[in-house]
């Protein structure tokens, strides 16, 4: 037993370390764990012979509704505004899609039994919400909240389609005379349903225990976690899809901010990194490379037709009636990351006793690697290439929120003092009378000591100062201290010279700059005008060409609406609209 600890301890521990290489070298976190667990298998100096696929399916599953609970708690329902349809024509349309093309690529290039081939492009078809979650949080790159959304809410959707399909060509390959078109799509309607309508159900019932118990700190944490895996578990049995209930329950409970939310989301973070290095670790253990090396050029190619034409396409079906621009289909396509999932649903067939399921599983981990290791380590540059990224923002440093009662909250927000910035060389509180919102200054860190707030503090470069604040005055006190330069000159380059009245009437804006409008357009405000152009719902960044000049979406309101408009004149390697 104490063996058993030790490594276990040991293998998170050197994963955990591993994170600072990943960092330093621009990789994925998740490789680097799935390749701990590699280095400690049978073919590493680790020498650890682990092949009990039932055990590495247990703790996957359960690592799975962990993440997948947090990163409910983590979803804001406002991106729904813009993305829940197009993400959830991803989650269903998408994975038929790249599943049926790369089954038909398969079956043809590995020579199969076509159910064998489709079985194999199931596996690997929908995108992993845990590789997805983890990148696009930690890459450092600030998306379009159109494509951010698009990805994360397909991600943590699309996996009731890709069971349903692994189920069904399992139940062709071993009892092709009760396969049926009809208990197929019953199956899905059941597993869809079920987990929807638990999830809420589980989800509002957890965020008014949150409210209403009085418990230890860390027992909150504790609560959600044990009640999301109560719906889990509760879903899976009665035939739903219990990851899409979970990631649903996680939604409705983040909703609810209360004097617990903070607590729960700190708790919550730590057991998903926990769950994330456990099961990629024991998946790294459960596979041995020289099986996974003897299928490399079948991988590669699958690899290859899902990156470059299978994803693609079904993306491009599926998003261009929404009016996606072309290089936000193209980011979209390119961030269809594979993890955990794909390697949890391999392991369903060899439990199961298909023939050749050990292929299918070899190939889908071979998959899996290359895309965390080509796709996933590229997400910064593809980026900025499909110019789907925007400014960097001024934001605090930390932002902690403390409850002083059940529905009061006072948020206390840390910001660091840049060189040029509007703080440096004043008074803390000149800076919090200047954003105005009742912000209050609480304390100034200088070489990492206390200062007084006395009459004569000026503020330095490399000060942190801390307010009490409404988290409305954030975004004023973080540009307050921050606004370098470079930051400045990145933010005009984007979003335009100046700014213009959302509501100005378009035709007085247009007699102004010399460009033509369309017919019926000139009485429209420069908003509606903005969003008459685009043809969907608008996000930051979004740009509309008008003639010599291009309209830039560059404040919004809580609710969507248009705020404040960025006017660009002619820039040079501006790209034109979406």
């Amino acid at each position: 037993m104490n063996a058993l600890f030790l490594l276990a301890g040991l293998l998170l521990f050197i994963s955990v370390l591993a994170s600072t290489i990943s960092a330093r070298l621009g990789l994925p976190l998740l490789l680097l764990f799935l390749v701990v667990g590699m280095v400690a298998g049978e073919d590493g100096p680790g020498g650890i012979q682990f092949d009990d696929f039932g055990t590495a399916n247990l703790i996957g599953q359960l690592a799975l509704a962990v993440i997948l609970l947090d990163g409910g708690l983590r979803t804001r329902t406002d991106t729904f505004r813009v993305a829940l349809r197009p993400a959830g024509v991803l989650a269903t349309w998408g994975v038929i899609a790249t599943s049926g093309l790369l089954g038909a690529f398969a079956t043809w290039w590995l020579d199969v039994d076509w159910r064998l081939g489709f079985l194999l492009a199931a596996i690997v078809g929908s995108t992993d919400a845990a590789a997805v979650f983890a990148l696009l949080r930690n890459s450092g790159v600030r998306l379009s909240e159109r494509v951010r959304s698009t990805l994360e809410i397909e991600s943590g959707a699309n996996d009731p389609m890709a069971i349903l399909l692994v189920a069904v060509f399992v139940e062709t390959l071993l009892h092709p005379a009760q396969a049926s078109l009809g208990g197929f799509l019953w199956m899905l309607a059941q597993q869809m349903g079920l987990g929807i309508g638990l999830g809420l159900a589980g989800g509002w019932i957890l965020a008014r225990l949150l409210v209403r118990l009085t418990l230890a700190e860390g027992l909150y944490a504790l609560l959600i976690l044990s009640g999301g895996i109560l719906v889990f578990a509760a879903t899976n049995l009665i035939g739903g899809s219990g990851l899409l209930a979970i990631y649903v329950a996680g939604i409705v409970v983040g909703q609810r901010r209360n004097h617990a939310t903070e607590h729960v989301l700190r708790v919550m973070d730590g057991l998903a990194w926990l769950a994330q290095a456990g099961m990629f670790v024991v998946l790294g253990l459960l596979v041995t490379p020289s099986h996974v090396l003897d299928h490399a050029p079948e991988a590669l190619a699958m690899a290859l037709f899902l990156m470059l034409v299978a994803r693609p396409l079904a993306v491009a079906g599926g998003l261009l009636p929404f009016r996606y621009a072309w290089k936000e289909i193209a980011f979209v396509s390119w961030v269809g990351l594979r993890g955990a999932v794909p390697v949890v649903l391999a392991i369903v067939p060899v439990v199961m006793g298909v023939p050749d399921s050990k292929l299918l599983f070899d190939v889908a981990f071979a998959v899996v690697l290359l895309s965390l290791l080509v796709q996933g380590a590229t997400i910064p540059t593809a980026a900025r290439w499909l110019d789907v990224e925007l400014p960097p923002k001024d934001e605090p440093t930390e932002w902690r929120e403390v409850w002083v009662g059940r529905e009061a909250v006072l948020n206390l927000l840390a910001c660091r003092v840049a060189a040029g910035s509007d703080a440096e060389g004043r008074h803390p509180d000149e800076l919090a009378a200047g954003v105005g919102g009742d912000a209050r200054a609480l304390a100034v860190i200088r070489a990492g000591r206390l200062c007084r707030l006395e009459p004569g503090l000026r503020l330095a470069i490399d000060d942190t100062a801390w307010f009490v604040a409404p988290a409305s005055a954030a975004d004023a006190l973080a540009g307050a201290c921050g606004g370098s330069a470079q930051n400045l000159g990145r933010n005009a380059a984007f979003f335009g010279e100046f700014s213009v009245d959302p509501g100005v009437a378009a035709g007085d804006l247009a007699a102004a700059y010399g460009f033509e409008l369309e017919d019926g357009e000139a009485g429209l405000t420069v908003s509606a005008l903005l969003l008459h152009r685009i043809g969907r719902p608008a996000v930051l960044g979004d740009r509309v060409r008008i003639g010599v000049v291009t309209l830039v979406v560059r404040e919004m309101q809580a609710d969507g609406e248009v705020s404040l408009v960025g006017l660009k004149c002619p820039w040079p390697g501006l790209s034109d609209a979406a």
